[in-house]
């Protein structure tokens, strides 16, 4: 992955005009889009498969009069007046009402079907509007019609407000206090490079990536029901994760740069190696985000596909635009000699311990206390989490001053507080004769119940099959107490259908938001276990080690634990709400899960970058303390960067966001902090640090089953000397103790080291076995040990460039479909293999010329129609050579069971040309002016000692800094 990496990156800087245009067509092609489609945002908490979802979708079906949008009208007199001294005004509204599209009815406080629609003191009254229904979240056409009504009886000196699900904010607002993160964020960057320069280039991509996010999301609001909070949640953690991932790969290439690294060359290691724990990182994002799908909500599932693919759009844009971008800039970017940054890169952490080495000292002194204060701090922070409530927002979250939320202030303070969100009981009535006697006797049951304020309007259907009866809540829509209310009517279901023959159910805006505040509620704990386990599973296979996940992944935990208890504390029971102009209430529900989804991400990130670093210094050499102290140190001030920016970038949506953002923006920041200073930062260390060289423990029986992620970039670094011993090596195909792993532990195994220039002719003077998998080592179809490179491409990060440049011919294939095939069929079926798509005319006009340029070159005719197997040994093996010369490699493998016949290696030469490297097992090959040179397995005794000496330099030297050479060069 890191080898593939630094080659997208270094692809990106060598292309940059060309990438810098394609993101910025993708940037306008999707904005342009979107606003071609208009956005339309839209709330819609359908859960399906719940009670109320069911009983809301029967009477969509039946009852469709009732299973609409319904607003309420809500009236107040002035002080010392009644709304009856209004009753005109109100009439006349009401039958204006009527006349507006999309409207169902229309019930004014003195109708024959109102229920208890003006308030005891006479001061407030309401009218019932009902909508037909629009589809999932649609908003009704005749809206804007029916709030101009509210003119007349405003004239009369009433106030008029609306109220209801479908006046909740559809747009996306972004205050400039938004805007303060990103600046702050910009500060923190100046100070980490500075250089202003430097600075602009993470904000520039994140806002290319977030504005291409933003674009797709308000674009598929067109298309498809998109809640009014799914693009700031894209927007908060595009622009977050989209700065640091940034932040990580242009720190390191600045790094680099500041050590004399040549341009391309950095950028496209800073890719391969940062971009690696990147990727990673932003890889735990998206599976954690797009795994929110399990919970089963499809407002949730958009919202968590939203913020994924921005997560995806910033690490594809931190890979391939950001490169583009230093390489135009090149030089401007290098820190100038003696500058801070240069000081800062080049700095001895030991004779100069940087604040993050003075830090860690100090940690790994005291182990025990840092993480005995760490545990009180967070345990402390975690305290409110046991009293966490969820519930969805209703009007009563919205912003003061607005109509909805008037409207809804106006209820309560004029009906009670369940007025705001009234229950919807559903009852079957089809086996009932006296249908208004069963609808009272239900009526009077259920306002038995405990809970229940009052009932209002019960009535049935045209068809006279399902009736609907109110019920009023003595609490409101958001209160734990009317959720136990909704139980409570469940519970007492069966004894009502037994006592009166009617099935009933409890549906409604309220009931379906209490059903989905419960379905998230309980779907918490197995979440938050699914994201635990899979840290836990992602990091053993990072590092390799038992306990650092574990450790991680109990830290991650803690950090969720501190955010829930600080937006509890705060959102919940109003600790300096008033501050963070937020109202204390209920928690979004939602909140928990995307805060566990999101900081899951960030947490390994962090963990990623800091503990990866300890590793790479153990693994160098260093004791276990001394590997805490030196991976800590290089990576501190990064980390520190990348939190404060996300702290910032999330605290920023708290003050004037919205209002089901606040709790999720404040979790997020809390639990950066947390994760970042306490954990990440001061916990990892002193535990690593009591753990010991215990930390990195792993059975081998584990070690050898588990797959090498490779984070690290050690495979980058491997591959960099591979290229660099390539390059000194010379020649066209060279080996250097080659040996396929598949015989490590077999006594004789064979190893390999030869030099050949282009164009030479190899004589390979082992066991056919031998030779077989050396060949296959070179294509990589099994490991190897050693170094070879054939034309500047090395083993073990270009077998995909390898395996175009070599061509194998095995002697003893008797054609693609059998012993029978002629070699013109033969020749057809390879081509068709390496052709797919080609048509059968054009295959059989190439199968006869490569046969005959097989015969020209064997000096023989060839039957293209007799069968493969029946042809001579050298036909043959000139029809096989021919086959493998087709994809045009730089070095022709000739091999068989049985060995090469006299005069192949003459064949070759003429099939191949004078530039084709040839290796072939032929006793005695002809050259023809050609340097011959014998191939033979070393003794694998001496090579098994000169090998075990070398393995301390190889290992220190994994990573050479010699520039990177061209794969493709030496073609």
């Amino acid at each position: 992955m890191a080898t593939w990496l630094s080659r997208v990156g270094a692809a990106s800087m060598r292309r940059a005009w060309l990438v810098i245009v394609a993101w910025a067509a993708l940037l306008g092609g999707v904005l342009g889009g979107a606003f071609a489609l208009g956005p339309n945002m839209q709330e819609s908490f359908a859960i399906p498969g719940t009670e109320s979802q069911e009983a809301l979708d029967h009477l969509a079906s039946v009852f469709p009069q009732v299973a609409g949008s319904s607003v309420q009208i809500v009236f107040q007199a002035p002080e010392g007046e009644l709304v009856e001294d209004h009753r005109d005004a109100i009439q006349q509204q009401a039958t204006e009402i009527a006349g507006v599209d999309d409207v169902a009815s229309v019930v004014e406080p003195w109708s024959e079907y109102a229920s208890a629609q003006i308030s005891d003191d006479g001061r407030f009254a309401y009218t019932q509007v009902q909508f037909e229904p629009q589809g999932s979240g649609a908003k009704p056409a005749g809206l804007a019609d029916l709030v101009a009504t509210a003119d007349s009886p405003r004239a009369d000196g009433l106030t008029v407000e609306f109220g209801g699900q479908v006046f909740q904010a559809t747009s996306v607002p972004i205050s400039w206090v938004e805007g303060l993160g990103v600046l702050f964020a910009g500060v923190v960057l100046f100070v980490t490079f500075w250089s202003f320069l430097a600075a602009g280039l993470p904000l520039l991509t994140a806002l290319i990536g977030v504005g291409i996010t933003m674009g797709g999301v308000l674009g598929a609001s067109a298309l498809m029901t998109v809640s009014n909070s799914a693009p700031l949640m894209a927007l908060m953690i595009g622009l977050a994760v989209g700065i640091d991932y940034a932040l990580f790969i242009l720190h390191k290439h600045r790094t680099q740069l500041a050590r004399g690294m040549g341009i391309v060359e950095s950028g496209s290691l800073a890719v391969g190696t940062a971009g690696t724990a990147v990727l990673f990182a932003g890889l735990t994002v998206v599976i954690a985000l797009v795994g929110l799908l399990i919970v089963g909500i499809p407002f949730l599932s958009v919202m968590g596909i939203g913020a994924a693919a921005s997560v995806a759009i910033a690490v594809a844009a931190a890979a391939t635009l950001l490169p583009a971008i230093m390489a135009l800039l090149g030089e401007r970017l290098r820190p100038k000699a003696g500058s801070r940054a240069a000081r800062l890169a080049e700095r001895d952490v030991d004779a100069s311990p940087t604040l993050g080495m003075r830090w860690v000292t100090g940690i790994t002194k005291r182990p025990v206390l840092a993480i005995v204060g760490v545990l009180a701090v967070v345990g402390i922070a975690a305290v409110p989490a046991a009293s966490l409530e969820l519930a969805l927002p209703d009007n009563g979250r919205e912003a003061r001053g607005s109509t909805q939320r008037i409207a809804y202030d106006l209820l309560q303070e004029g009906f009670g507080d369940g007025t705001t969100g009234p229950l919807v009981v559903m009852a079957d009535i089809t086996q009932v004769t006296d249908i208004l006697g069963v609808l009272d006797d239900i009526s009077a049951d259920l306002e038995e119940i405990p809970g229940v304020d009052r009932i209002g309007s019960a009535f049935p259907d045209e068809t006279a099959d399902t009736a609907i009866i109110q019920v009023i809540a003595e609490t409101g829509p958001t209160d734990h107490a009317t959720a136990e209310l909704v139980r409570a009517i469940r519970d007492a279901a069966p004894d009502i259908e037994a006592a009166h023959d009617t099935p009933i159910s409890v549906t409604g805006a309220t009931a379906v938001q209490i059903d989905v505040s419960q379905r998230l509620q309980d779907a918490l704990l197995p979440f938050g276990l699914v994201v635990v386990t899979l840290a836990i599973v992602l990091l053993l296979l990072v590092f390799r080690s038992i306990l650092v996940p574990i450790t991680a992944a109990i830290g991650f935990v803690l950090s969720v634990l501190a955010a829930f208890g600080t937006v509890v504390a705060v959102m919940q029971w109003g600790w300096g709400a008033e501050l963070l102009h937020a109202e204390a209430g209920p928690i979004l529900s939602f909140m928990p899960v995307l805060l566990m989804a999101v900081l899951f991400g960030l947490a390994m990130d962090y963990q990623v970058f800091l503990v990866s670093g300890m590793r790479e210094a153990h693994a160098h050499g260093h004791s276990a303390v001394s590997a805490v102290r030196h991976g800590f140190a290089a990576n501190a001030r990064v980390v520190t960067a990348a939190a404060l920016i996300m702290f910032f970038v999330f605290f920023a949506f708290v003050p004037e966001g919205m209002a089901m953002i606040k709790a999720i923006a404040l979790g997020l920041a809390v639990g950066v902090a947390v994760d970042a200073f306490l954990v990440r930062m001061t916990l990892i260390p002193a535990v690593m640090t009591l753990l010991g060289e215990r930390a990195w423990w792993l059975p081998r029986w584990l070690d050898r089953a588990l797959p090498d992620m490779d984070v690290e970039g050690e495979s980058l670094g491997r591959h960099r000397a591979a290229l660099a011993w390539a390059a000194d090596a010379g020649g066209h195909l060279a080996l250097d103790r080659l040996r396929p792993e598949i015989d490590h532990d077999l006594p004789g195994s064979a190893s390999w080291t030869v030099i050949a220039p282009r164009g030479a002719v190899v004589r390979l003077d082992a066991p056919f076995v031998d030779r077989q998998r050396l060949v296959h080592a070179l294509l990589g179809d099994i490991p190897a040990r050693g170094g070879a490179h054939v034309g500047g491409a090395a083993l073990p990060g270009d077998v995909s460039t390898l395996r175009t440049r070599i061509g194998l011919a095995d002697l003893d294939l008797l054609g693609v479909g059998g012993h029978g095939e002629s070699a013109h069929d033969a020749a057809r079926g390879a081509l068709a293999l390496r052709s797919p798509f080609a048509i059968g005319p054009v295959l059989d006009r190439r199968a006869t010329a490569l046969v005959e340029r097989a015969a020209a070159a064997a000096g023989t005719p060839i039957d293209a129609s007799a069968p493969l197997a029946r042809l001579a040994p050298l036909e043959r093996a000139a029809v096989l050579l021919a086959i493998a010369m087709e994809r045009g490699p730089s070095l022709l493998w000739i091999d068989g069971a049985a060995g090469a016949p006299a005069g192949v290696a003459r064949v070759a030469a003429r099939l191949a040309g004078d530039d084709v490297t040839i290796v072939t097992s032929e006793r005695s090959p002809e050259a023809h002016g050609r340097a011959a040179i014998d191939l033979a397995p070393a003794d694998a005794a001496v090579e098994d000692r000169a090998t075990a000496s070398d393995s301390d330099q190889t290992d220190t030297d994994a990573a050479p800094t010699e520039a990177l050479a061209t794969t493709g060069a030496d073609r």
